[in-house]
């Protein structure tokens, strides 16, 4: 017989009400009846693409993560704006970082990033058959595109060079999904 594992909030309250986050500390009971605390992070949710070209390669992006402190590589990614679609802001976000668009897109999974402190729900794809223009970064946003062999990637999961558990997850399952669909980018998706 399985144990109701169900918290129930008792009281939250909101401690702090950011652009991108909301913080609270909630009050719950436990399924137990004793009664905890929680700190519970709200974030909008997210996308995260992995873009394949035809040739196999990824485009991925260097950025400056100031939580950590350092400069990580990963796949493109973005918040989702109010009620707004993640297929449109997957192609968004790709757009604005990378410049490419159009194409193909391939919904991959979606997960949430961190469940023990944060409700951030992330919205995985693969694309393919895009073109590139110039990137469109927001104001407040620097990055270095870099662009190599998919193969690479999945090496440099394996190397620690690449630490973005979204990043990680994205190039694995592009690996795999190529893998099992037994194709090249050229020969299976052409335009």
């Amino acid at each position: 017989m399985t144990e109701n594992l169900t918290e129930k909030t008792l009281k939250s309250k909101k401690i702090f009400d950011g652009s991108v986050i909301k913080l609270f500390f909630d009050e719950v009971i436990l399924p137990n009846h004793k009664i905890a605390t929680r700190e519970k992070v709200w974030h909008p949710g997210a996308v995260a693409v992995v873009p394949v070209t035809s040739d196999n390669e990824v485009i991925l992006i260097k950025q400056f993560r100031y939580p950590v402190g350092e400069v990580l590589i990963e796949i493109p990614a973005g918040k989702l704006d109010k009620n707004e679609i993640p297929i449109e802001c997957a192609k968004r976000e790709l757009k604005e970082e990378t410049g490419a668009f159009g194409g193909n897109f391939i919904h991959l999974t979606s997960f949430y990033t961190t469940p023990g402190f944060s409700s951030e729900f992330l919205h995985l794809y693969m694309a393919i058959n895009f073109e590139r223009k110039e990137n469109n970064l927001d104001e407040d946003e620097f990055l270095q595109i870099i662009k190599i062999p998919l193969k690479d990637s999945f090496d440099w999961v394996f190397e620690g060079k690449i630490k973005d558990a979204k990043s990680i997850i994205g190039i694995l399952m592009a690996d795999k999904y190529l893998k099992d669909n037994h194709c090249s980018l050229s020969d299976k998706f052409k335009k």
